[in-house]
C-alpha cells in the first residue's frame, strides 16, 4: 500500500490530499495529514505536485516510431502509399518488438497509462505492453480491399482469440483498418464477433477525402452508413479522426453511443484540417483523444495533444476558448476510459489505480490558479515524475521500473535499429 500526495485533479474536482493505492485500485482519498493512520509503505509527491488520472491514449501506432520524420508534408494518401506502406511491408517481428519498446516507453514516460493500439504483429506489441506495464488495448490491423499480407483477416482473428481473457493488462480488440480498405462483408463478420464477445472495434473513419470517395463509389454509402449497415454502430465502436464526416454522421455516432477519437496533430499535419470539436461535443458524442503515430505527430506526448486540441478548437469554431481546458482534460482521461469500458479516469475509491504524478514545482505552473489550464497548456510529458498502472509503479524518475531500464538505456538499446 502506498500513497500519492499533492493537488488531486480529475475532471470532476480539484482538492489537496492523498490517494491511497492498494492492490490495483484506489483504496481511499484522504487529507494528507491522515496518512499516518493508514500505515502506507511509501509516499510519493507532496507540496507542489499534481496527481492526475492516467491519460488514456485512445489511438496509437506505437511501433511507427521507426518512421518518425519521414514523409513530412505529404497528405494522407500519398504518405501511406509512398512512404508508410512500402516500409511496413518490410517489417519483421524483431523490429516490431524493438520499436514497440521505444513507442510504449515514450508513451509511459509522458503520462499515458493506457494505449489503444492498432497495428501489425500485434502479438509482439502485446508482449511488450506486459513487459513495460502499460494497460493496452491492442488490435491486429486487418484489410481485404488492399493486398497487404501482414493485414490478413485470418491473423486478426487468431490474435484476438489468443489474447481474449488472457491478461490483466492486455485486452485484444478488433481492428479493421478503415472503411475503404475493409469490405462490407468483412465488417459484418467483425460486427458478429464483437457482438458475441463484447470486444471493442477500433477503426480509422473518414480520415481522408479519398476514403469517403471510395466508400461512396463502392457502396453508395457514407463511412458511417457503411458501419451502420455492417452492424458496427454501437457503444463498442471507436472511430478515429472523422475529418471528413458530415454533421449528420456525427449525430448518428452520438445516438449510437459510439466514440470518436480526436487526433488533432495528425489531422492538421496530414490533412491541413480537423474536426470542429465544439460542435462534436455539443452533439453529446463521446470524444476521446489520441496521439496517432510518432509519424506524423512527432512525439507520443498526450499533453501536447491536449494543448493542440484546445487551440485547434478555437480555429475550427472561430471562437476563443471554444472548449475549456477542463473539457479537453476530460477527453484525455474519463472519456477515453468510457470508450474502452474501463472504470478509470477519475480519482475515486474503487477506480483503477492508473495514476500520474506531475512535478509542478516549475516556473510554468505559477501562479497555479487554474490547474486545468496548467495541465492542458503548461504541462508537458517531461513534467511526469511517476506513473502507476494497475496499482504498480511502472515509471519513476526516468526509469522503467518493471522493464529494468532507464530512458537513456532504452535509447542505447534501440539506437542500432
Amino acid at each position: 500500500m502506498f500513497a500519492l500526495v499533492g493537488r488531486l485533479v480529475d475532471y470532476r474536482s480539484v482538492k489537496e490530499g492523498a490517494v491511497i493505492v492498494e492492490d490495483n485500485i484506489v483504496r481511499a482519498v484522504v487529507p494528507a495529514e491522515e496518512l499516518k493512520e493508514w500505515g502506507v509503505d511509501e509516499i510519493y509527491g507532496g507540496s507542489g505536485y499534481m496527481v492526475i488520472p492516467g491519460i488514456v491514449n485512445a489511438h496509437t501506432h506505437v511501433a511507427m516510431a521507426k518512421f518518425r520524420g519521414l514523409g513530412e508534408n505529404l497528405p494522407t494518401e500519398e504518405w501511406l502509399e509512398r512512404i508508410i506502406w512500402p516500409m511496413e511491408g518490410e517489417w519483421t517481428r524483431e523490429e516490431i518488438r524493438r520499436w514497440a519498446e521505444l513507442g510504449i516507453g515514450e508513451a509511459l514516460m509522458n503520462g499515458s497509462t493506457t494505449i489503444n493500439d492498432h497495428y501489425f504483429f500485434a502479438d509482439e506489441i502485446a508482449k511488450v505492453a506486459e513487459k513495460l506495464g502499460v494497460r493496452a488495448f491492442i488490435g491486429q490491423t486487418v484489410m481485404d480491399e488492399v493486398d497487404f499480407p501482414l493485414a490478413s483477416p485470418e491473423e486478426g482473428r487468431r490474435f484476438f482469440r489468443r489474447w481474449w481473457g488472457k491478461s490483466d493488462l492486455v485486452t485484444p480488440t478488433l481492428a479493421p483498418h478503415a472503411t475503404n480498405t475493409v469490405s462490407l462483408e468483412l465488417m459484418e463478420e467483425i460486427a458478429e464477433l464483437s457482438a458475441e464477445t463484447g470486444a471493442r472495434v477500433h477503426t480509422h473513419l473518414a480520415q481522408s477525402r479519398a476514403e469517403v470517395k471510395e466508400v461512396r463509389e463502392r457502396y453508395d454509402l457514407s463511412p458511417v452508413g457503411l458501419l451502420k449497415k455492417a452492424g458496427l454502430l454501437n457503444e463498442r465502436l471507436l472511430g478515429v479522426h472523422g475529418v471528413y464526416l458530415e454533421a449528420s454522421e456525427f449525430q448518428k455516432l452520438a445516438e449510437a453511443g459510439s466514440t470518436l477519437v480526436h487526433c488533432p496533430t495528425s489531422n492538421i499535419s496530414l490533412e491541413a484540417g480537423t474536426v470542429n470539436l465544439r460542435k462534436l461535443l455539443d452533439t453529446g458524442l463521446n470524444v476521446a483523444l489520441g496521439n496517432d503515430s510518432p509519424n506524423p505527430a512527432g512525439i507520443i506526448d498526450p499533453f501536447i495533444e491536449m494543448r493542440t486540441a484546445g487551440i485547434a478548437a478555437n480555429v475550427t469554431s472561430g471562437k476563443a476558448h471554444a472548449v475549456p481546458a477542463r473539457e479537453v482534460f476530460g477527453m484525455a482521461t474519463v472519456n477515453g476510459a468510457r470508450a474502452l469500458g474501463l472504470k478509470a479516469g477519475l480519482i475515486e475509491p474503487g477506480y483503477l489505480a492508473d495514476l500520474v504524478l506531475v512535478n509542478s514545482r516549475k516556473p510554468q505552473f505559477l501562479p497555479g490558479e487554474n490547474p486545468y489550464s496548467d495541465i492542458v497548456y503548461s504541462a508537458r510529458g517531461s513534467d511526469v515524475e511517476l506513473v502507476v498502472v494497475n496499482g504498480e509503479v511502472v515509471y519513476k524518475n526516468g526509469a522503467f521500473t518493471k522493464f529494468g531500464k532507464t530512458v537513456e538505456e532504452l535509447w542505447e538499446w534501440l539506437r542500432p535499429f
